[in-house]
């Protein structure tokens, strides 16, 4: 059955345009409703950033009536639940809808996820993504300097004031709704691609878990390349210092330092400090390996032609 998608007309915003975007994924079927009018509204299967209403049994989700109290809760310092950011109608939507949403991404990658996993999957949307829509919406924080938030690169497509001076009326509207699913489909691309990843992630875990460890564990060695391995090392191996795999191009393998911790820049181990910015014969000059090929200057890459050479220069840095 079609479903009737309605939100308010006139400027869109990051908050609305994510809400929408998720619930015509999940109904193809729909017809896109821009406007104020309260009985087209009401008639909606879905209403999202208007109507004065919050009820997810009846598809209502907005959240700018007075007495609105809907928020994500924390634990805090004590262990008691406390409530945190508030929903705008990102959160209100991705609340009821998340774990579907999840869901479709990873039956088109051919996977199947358990229910508790795609909640989890779902929780990691919102505290990574969804939670900084809404506060923007609610005018709690900026997020990001200039036009680096994607509030406001979502709220650049909106029509300026010299194309709507050019055009009449049911231009203007028509353009709004071009302009208004365009930013829906950015916000899908970023969104399934954050999905993507979480889910390699997941589907990669025990791989990684899998792979050789040598050099008494200090080096782990991946067979695939490209497979996301920072969480499980960081969390689940605290003696690996080095991890080596094949690169993208043929034959040439990466040997990759471990951070000290998620989201950092210094690594448990860097590679030789002598190595720094060095390729190809000079290189190969400074390690005695033939075939190695390139060191970042920050010390955290190095690369070889073959496995034997990233092998040897993984030793070397290990100082065997």
């Amino acid at each position: 059955m079609t479903k009737r998608i309605a939100t308010h007309n006139g400027s869109h915003h990051a908050d609305d345009t994510f809400g929408v975007a998720v619930l015509a994924a999940l109904f193809p079927d729909h017809v896109l409703l821009r406007t104020r009018d309260p009985a087209t509204i009401a008639a909606a299967d879905f209403a999202v950033d208007v109507g004065g209403e919050w009820d997810p049994a009846r598809g209502r989700f907005d959240h700018h009536q007075r007495g609105f109290d809907g928020a994500r809760t924390r634990l805090d310092e004590q262990g008691r639940t406390v409530r945190a950011e508030p929903y705008a109608s990102a959160g209100l939507v991705w609340r009821e809808f998340g774990p579907a949403y999840v869901r479709q991404v990873a039956d088109r990658m051919g996977q199947r996820v358990e229910e508790a996993t795609l909640a989890a999957i779902a929780q990691d949307v919102d505290s990574a993504l969804v939670r900084y829509l809404d506060l923007v919406d609610n005018g709690e924080d900026s997020v990001a300097p200039g036009i680096f938030g994607l509030s406001e690169l979502i709220s650049l497509l909106n029509t300026d004031w010299m194309e709507e001076q050019a055009l009449p009326r049911e231009a203007h509207a028509a353009l709004q709704v071009e302009r208004f699913r365009e930013g829906m489909a950015l916000l899908r691309r970023f969104l399934d691609a954050f999905l993507r990843r979480k889910i390699g992630q997941l589907l990669a875990a025990d791989k990684v878990r899998a792979g050789q460890r040598l050099f008494d564990g200090r080096l782990l060695y991946l067979p695939e390349g490209g497979m996301p391995w920072t969480r499980v090392v960081v969390e689940e191996m605290p003696d690996v210092q080095l991890v080596l795999y094949p690169d993208t191009e043929p034959g040439r393998h990466q040997v990759r330092t471990v951070p000290q911790r998620l989201g950092s820049f210094q690594s448990r181990l860097d590679l030789p400090a002598a190595w720094a910015g060095l390729r190809d014969e000079e290189l190969a000059a400074a390690t005695g390996v033939p075939d190695a090929a390139f060191c970042h200057r920050n010390l955290f890459i190095a690369v070889a032609r073959s496995y034997e050479g990233a092998l040897r220069l993984a030793q070397q840095a290990l100082g065997r």
